[in-house]
């Protein structure tokens, strides 16, 4: 199955949870969920998007550890790997 990008992860955030028109979306790899403007329920509502959209399941704690979106797509890419 095909990485999952970063372009991928803004447009699920986008989706699942909304975006604030006054945060950049382009360079966020390593900004905080909470800086960017998204709470633990955004980032539950995104990552219950991601996993049926994708068809794994990852750890509960993946909420809470993904802190930044580089930590969110690696675990999602490993839970691809794992699925494979």
């Amino acid at each position: 199955m095909a990485e999952f990008t970063l372009d991928e992860l803004i447009t699920v955030l986008k989706e699942a949870a909304g975006a604030d028109e006054g945060i950049d979306l382009d360079d966020i790899l390593d900004v905080p969920f909470t800086d960017l403007g998204y709470d633990s329920l955004a980032l539950f509502n995104t990552v219950n998007t991601i996993e049926r959209d994708r068809g794994i399941a990852l750890p509960d704690e993946t909420v809470v550890e993904a802190t930044t979106p580089r930590l969110l797509l690696e675990a999602v890419n490993l839970g691809l790997a794992k699925a494979a």
